[in-house]
């Protein structure tokens, strides 16, 4: 069977013109993806492709925030082209929700880090450290990335995070890692390194707010 394109379905089941006649919320996530991928190939159609593109992300469309070109390529029928276009969809989804958190620049409850931090890190699957720098109307002034790749909290550089906040006049600081597990149950060793960042910042008249772990959702 030769591959089928969107503009072969009957004119009532085609995303495209679903889409203009009663909008993009109307459409199913497969048909949004089905959208963006164009065609099908030999022996399945489009809609029938994205479904298994979802399917394999757990059937959640933001499932492909955890995609990668290994993965997608992995699936009969993703090669380079559409696995490219998938990987940027998600790209443009995180830095879309990126902006809008921007906007605000005030961090005003322990939440809205954590929110800030979501989509960037729940996926990652090496451990990273972030630690949000704040003036005193709890303002985003910087960010320092404090560690990258490691296998747990012990390798947080606890100085350097004073320096680099001292360094912006921060007054408050929030610390903010990923589990790569999707566990965000605080291991002893994270709670022993938030106490050594929490009296570090005691020490230095900088106000340490909390110590957040991002897992996957």
């Amino acid at each position: 069977m030769m591959k089928r394109r969107i503009s072969e379905y009957p004119a009532c089941e085609r995303p495209y013109e679903r889409c203009m006649k009663y909008g993009p919320g109307a459409l199913s996530d497969a048909e949004l993806l089905a959208v963006i991928l164009r065609s099908g190939t030999r022996g399945c159609d489009v809609k029938s492709l994205a479904g298994k593109v979802l399917e394999a992300f757990g059937g959640d469309i933001s499932g492909i925030c955890h995609a990668d070109l290994t993965t997608l390529k992995g699936i009969d029928g993703i090669g380079s082209v559409k696995a490219v276009q998938i990987l940027c969809l998600a790209q443009i989804a995180k830095r879309i929700w990126k902006e809008d958190n921007d906007k605000s620049s005030r961090i005003l409850h322990v939440k809205e880090a954590a929110d800030y931090y979501m989509q960037d890190l729940r996926y990652l699957e090496t451990e990273h450290v972030y630690v949000l720098m704040l003036d005193t109307k709890m303002r985003r002034i910087g960010e320092y990335h404090a560690s990258k790749g490691g296998v747990n909290m012990s390798v947080v550089p606890v100085r350097e995070i004073i320096r680099e906040a001292l360094k912006c006049n921060a007054v408050n600081i929030i610390m903010v890692h990923n589990h790569p597990s999707g566990d965000a149950t605080p291991s002893g060793c994270d709670t022993e390194v938030s106490l050594r960042l929490r009296d570090a910042c005691e020490l230095s008249g900088i106000r340490f707010i909390d110590s957040i772990i991002i897992g996957d959702g």
